[in-house]
């Protein structure tokens, strides 16, 4: 489920025939391990600098990640802000490697429809954290 606070969005007309946010859409596309939409979603010329280890990712790295299907998953997918230049995102992030889940914020700007730049920053969760509300 993917909860959406801002009103001034893009939506874009995916190779499917579904129109979504470009947030959305990736979000869609990452938790299905879809490599084909996120290829059509992430610029040619993508820069995406994660939160760990000072690393720079191009779209063949992030599309090769994804192929490994050791992607981290995601819950409680937050849009906080989206329009054709840039987008905001929130999500508590699992990763494959039995590591502290965290909250991670991302930050994109946009060109052309597709994601031309992506940074995240993030929050590691203890063990036992549990999201508020959900018992």
């Amino acid at each position: 489920m993917i909860e959406i606070l801002n009103t001034r969005r893009i939506y874009r007309r995916l190779h499917f025939g579904k129109y979504m946010s470009v947030i959305a859409a990736y979000n869609e596309a990452w938790d299905n391990g879809d490599v084909e939409a996120l290829e059509a979603l992430i610029h040619d010329d993508c820069v995406f600098n994660p939160h760990v280890g000072g690393m720079t990712m191009s779209k063949s790295d992030i599309l090769g990640f994804v192929k490994s299907g050791n992607t981290p998953t995601s819950e409680n997918n937050r849009i906080l802000y989206e329009n054709d230049e840039v987008g905001v995102a929130h999500s508590i992030v699992h990763f494959a490697n039995n590591s502290d889940s965290e909250a991670v914020m991302s930050f994109m700007r946009f060109k052309e429809g597709q994601i031309i730049s992506m940074e995240t920053g993030a929050t590691p969760l203890s063990d036992d954290y549990k999201l508020i509300g959900s018992e």
